[in-house]
Formats: structure tokens, C-alpha cells, sequence
């Protein structure tokens, strides 16, 4: 019998994390189409450049760890510049041409919303660069964390809500909250089971300052947090009735992952905690966008 090897493009894509880049999409949307605001052309477009852009960062932290030596003893899935699967120069072109494609479904982005998501395009793609690579790659400063939270985030469902309604409201930042809370427990997660081989090899994250203890707390706080915001939502009166209750039917998932992760080894025992806090991510933004819609 054949046994196919696993693509290895697929492989450094990450697919398991992908929800965090579609996620922020469909709250932005649903924000938008509250106020009957809704463009199919321009919702594909953004859900492809966001893909693209995460993919595209994906595949810079793959080579650029391998390069700074900081994939050494890895307890996460296998890289696949690290496994020898594909060579740097082959992952650095594969990055390019990644980002090449969101830049250029950028453009027609930016003829709809004008300058403020040329900003945004240009920045996400210096950032999903800088985040391992340069003379200061944001995820050995202990940055990781602040990017997630702003970029997968409050910029995502922000950006989404302004290029379909050409504008920006206090209720869609804090819409934003819940995704950004939940793409920054990926990182954390991820750093959390890293903290061994990231101080080896000298990056600085999070949760290699602040410890294993504190990682663990910094979890749940944040998952807590997401849960709250519907409720916020609620009292100021953008929700109204029962919807804003959709978004906690995910809630015994959120506890179950919450207890697995306190009580999980640093080991790659956490690797399935984070593809499934990505899951998560989806179900909850899911939820949370049909109470949009709802309330």
C-alpha cells in the first residue's frame, strides 16, 4: 500500500488556525448587514486577503524560526522548513507569492474603502513579516500577543465593518473584543507549550516572561472576557432580547478547555488545546453573528 505524504504548502498553512483569520470576517459582516449594508464581492475579497495574510504569516514564522534556531527540540506539530520538507529558499518564495495574492486582491479592497485599508493592507503585511523576521520580529520582543489581539482582531472585524458601510462605530470595536480575546489564546497556547525551547533560544514572549502559572491564568481571564462581551452588548442595548445568550451555548466547551489546559504538561499535550481554542474561535464568532443579526 501507498502511503501519500502530507502536502507540505498544507502542512505550514496551519489549516487547524485558519479559523482565526475567517472568524473576525463573518462578526464584521454580520455587523454590517445589521444596518443593510452587504457587498458578496467585497465579503470574498476580504475573506480571501485575511486567509491569505494568515497563511502568508504562517509560512514566514516557519522559515524564519527555523532560521533564528528557535524550531530546536519542538514540541509543536512539525515544521516544515525544520523537517527538511521544503528548503528556505523554496518557504521565503512560497511566502512571497502568498502575500503577493493578498496584496493584490488588496487593491481592489482599497478602491472600495480608500486610504484607511491601504494603511491597514500595508501594515498587516510588514507585520505577518515582522512578526519572526527583521531586525525586530514582534514575537521575540513578547509582542506576539499584542499583535493577535490587534490585528486578528479588532483590526479584522473593524476592517470588515468599514469596507462594507464606509464607516466605524463604538459598538463595532467592541464586537471586535470577543475575536481578538480568542486569537490571542491561540498565541497563548502556543507560547505556553514553547516556553522551554523559546528561552533556549532567546525569544522573549509572554508567556517566557511571565511564566507557566501566569500563562495558565492569562488563558482563562481571556476566555472569560470574550464570554462577557455579548453581555456588555447586552446592557448597552445593541442587543436586545435573548440573542446575546447564542454565544454562551459554546460556553461548556470554553470550560472544558479551560480545565484541560490547567491541568495539561507543557508537552505537545497541549497541541490539540489549541487547535481546538481555534474551533472554538469559529463556533463562538458563529454564534455571536446570528445574535448580530438577531438582536
Amino acid at each position: 500500500m501507498v502511503v501519500s505524504r502530507p502536502n507540505p504548502w498544507l502542512l505550514a498553512a496551519r489549516p487547524r488556525t485558519l479559523s482565526a483569520s475567517v472568524s473576525p470576517v463573518l462578526v464584521g459582516t454580520a455587523l454590517a448587514l445589521r444596518e443593510d449594508a452587504f457587498d458578496p464581492l467585497v465579503f470574498l475579497a476580504t475573506l480571501a486577503a485575511a486567509v491569505l495574510l494568515q497563511i502568508g504569516a504562517n509560512y514566514a514564522n516557519d522559515v524564519f524560526d527555523y532560521l533564528k534556531g528557535a524550531d530546536q527540540a519542538r514540541q509543536g506539530p512539525a515544521r516544515v522548513t525544520q523537517s527538511g520538507l521544503l528548503t528556505p529558499q523554496q518557504m521565503l518564495m512560497g511566502m512571497a507569492v502568498v502575500l503577493g495574492l493578498a496584496a493584490l486582491i488588496g487593491v481592489y479592497l482599497v478602491i472600495v474603502g480608500g486610504w484607511p485599508i491601504l494603511l491597514i493592507g500595508v501594515l498587516s503585511i510588514v507585520c505577518a513579516v515582522a512578526y519572526t523576521a527583521g531586525p525586530f520580529p514582534l514575537a521575540y520582543r513578547g509582542l506576539g500577543d499584542l499583535f493577535a489581539f490587534v490585528f486578528f482582531g479588532l483590526v479584522a472585524v473593524m476592517g470588515t465593518y468599514y469596507l462594507q458601510t464606509n464607516q466605524l462605530t463604538p459598538a463595532s470595536l467592541v464586537a471586535s473584543l470577543p475575536n481578538a480575546l480568542f486569537a490571542t489564546c491561540i498565541i497563548v497556547v502556543n507560547n505556553l507549550r514553547d516556553i522551554d525551547t523559546d528561552r533556549a533560544a532567546n525569544k522573549r514572549t509572554v508567556a517566557v516572561r511571565i511564566g507557566d502559572r501566569a500563562t495558565r491564568v492569562e488563558y482563562v481571564l481571556m476566555l472569560t472576557a470574550a464570554y462577557l462581551v455579548p453581555l456588555a452588548l447586552r446592557a448597552g442595548d445593541f442587543l436586545q432580547g435573548w440573542s446575546w445568550v447564542l454565544p454562551w451555548a459554546s460556553g461548556p466547551v470554553a470550560f472544558a478547555l479551560a480545565r484541560e489546559l490547567w491541568r495539561a504538561p507543557r508537552s505537545p499535550a497541549l497541541n490539540p488545546i489549541l487547535g481546538r481554542t481555534a474551533q472554538l474561535n469559529l463556533i463562538f464568532s458563529a454564534l455571536f453573528s446570528a445574535a448580530l443579526l438577531l438582536g
